[in-house]
């Protein structure tokens, strides 16, 4: 019986490691952090990823087991993130996967990043815990850096794909805006932080597809539009109009996200939903959306914050789930930039 796994993050930037028990419990999770060795490029450079996450992934594993006050005798699995992500910074955790399942002889499991974020919001830990009647089916908004997708969560590993972006992600978008205010990397969680004292409305940013009668979205004109509005201000203006530049973009991205999701509630009938993933994060979607949600009669799980960017935990109660089916990884299982075709069902990315 499979009770507990070693889980392990490595897609993007990130470097977690967890251990989580039988249902979805976090007995311990940490992480380091990778912002300032990437700050000076105003991006991710993956050469820099790959280097650190080989620098990192081993003591973290060391600090894991002592912060759970576990050791491996009470390990049954180790769950890894396979796809997807950056091909460098994966291959890094699935080789120490790999490596650790052959040393302890315990099975491993490769375990798509995004299905890790929709069973996020379902982690239990000493202070928080999803609603007890919480449960399947219900939708997912999941919408980060390079992915915004909408689902339909009909069970666990029977997920359907809405709708995504056509183009940009999200919380691109925030971090390319960011970048171009100067506000540093990433930029996204800085516009938040500038938005706090703004006026939404006083810049009219698009909001693409917002009124079309389909789950699509797409942040590509949002993202070119507050370029050229930053491009057309001096530099002086700019720094004035900080707070209310920031309040109204990230506005814009935040109707365009909930029109999606009321859009599917609609539809489907579904009154149960999650949003998860980085920009879950976000300060304003989640004060809209818990209002949103109170006002349509939703059930609604945001996950704390320590689960909404990557983390381990989230890979580690999707292989854990894995795993307690009867299903493994061979050792000849490779990384990959894009998910599988039998991840999801239905159209997006």
């Amino acid at each position: 019986m499979i009770k507990a796994v070693l889980a392990i993050e490595t897609s993007c930037d990130d470097t977690s490691v967890a251990i989580v028990s039988d249902g979805g419990w976090v007995q311990a999770v940490v992480s380091a952090n990778q912002d300032l060795a990437h700050s000076p490029f105003g991006g991710i450079v993956p050469e820099i990823a790959c280097r650190n996450h080989s620098l990192s992934l081993l003591p973290l594993v060391d600090q894991v087991f002592q912060q759970a006050q576990k050791n491996w005798d009470e390990i049954d699995g180790i769950a890894v993130t396979a796809r997807p992500g950056l091909m460098g910074a994966l291959i890094v955790g699935l080789v120490t996967a790999k490596s650790l399942s052959q040393a302890k002889e315990i099975p491993f499991i490769g375990v798509n990043h995004l299905e890790g974020h929709i069973v996020a919001p379902l982690l239990r830990d000493s202070t928080y815990q999803p609603p007890d009647d919480f449960s399947y089916p219900f939708l997912a908004l999941a919408v980060s850096g390079g992915h915004t997708s909408l689902y339909q969560i009909n069970a666990f590993s029977d997920y359907q794909v809405l709708g995504a972006t056509l183009d940009d992600a999200a919380g691109e978008a925030f971090d390319k805006f960011g970048k171009s205010l100067g506000l540093g990397w990433p930029g996204g969680v800085k516009v938040d932080q500038h938005s706090q004292l703004g006026d939404v409305k006083a810049y009219d940013f698009p909001r693409s597809m917002i009124k079309e009668d389909s789950y699509a979205m797409s942040f590509s004109g949002l993202k070119a539009s507050g370029q050229r509005m930053i491009e057309s201000l001096e530099k002086h203006q700019i720094e004035k109009e900080l707070a209310n530049l920031c309040a109204s973009y990230q506005e814009a991205i935040v109707d365009v996200l909930l029109a999606k999701l009321d859009r599917a509630v609609h539809k489907t009938k579904i009154q149960k939903a999650v949003i998860t993933g980085g920009v879950s994060a976000n300060s304003r979607l989640r004060k809209r959306a818990q209002e949103w949600a109170q006002k349509k009669n939703v059930q609604l799980v945001i996950p704390p914050l320590r689960y909404c960017t990557d983390n381990a935990a989230m890979i580690g109660y999707a292989g854990l789930l894995r795993l307690q089916r009867g299903e493994k990884s061979e050792l000849d299982l490779g990384p990959s930039p894009n998910s599988w075709p039998t991840d999801f069902k239905g159209k997006g990315r």
